[in-house]
């Protein structure tokens, strides 16, 4: 479930890649997903900020399962009020 909805949020265009974009958007985040095979260092940063997250498969499988060029570990999905708020901006 969690990469079909990686995928419709991608195609969307409502995902944040990578830790430092998690972080800088935590209080707008409506789902968090990282790889099984993230750093301990990515994961400790996520705990520290205190924001919830799902463990999925690893770097590889992901950016092929979404059709990817690049590998991530953090795939941060944006809240709707987050999206309707840069909207109106």
């Amino acid at each position: 479930m969690s990469v079909k909805e990686l995928k419709v949020a991608i195609e969307q265009g409502n995902v944040y890649f990578g830790i430092r974009q998690a972080l800088k958007h935590a209080k707008n985040l409506s789902s968090v997903f990282i790889t099984k095979d993230a750093r301990d260092e990515t994961v400790e940063k996520l705990d520290v900020a205190k924001i919830e997250f799902v463990v999925l498969k690893s770097k590889a499988d992901i950016a092929k399962e979404l059709n990817l060029d690049f590998e991530c570990e953090v795939f941060s999905i944006a809240s709707k009020k987050a999206l309707s708020a840069n909207i109106k901006k």
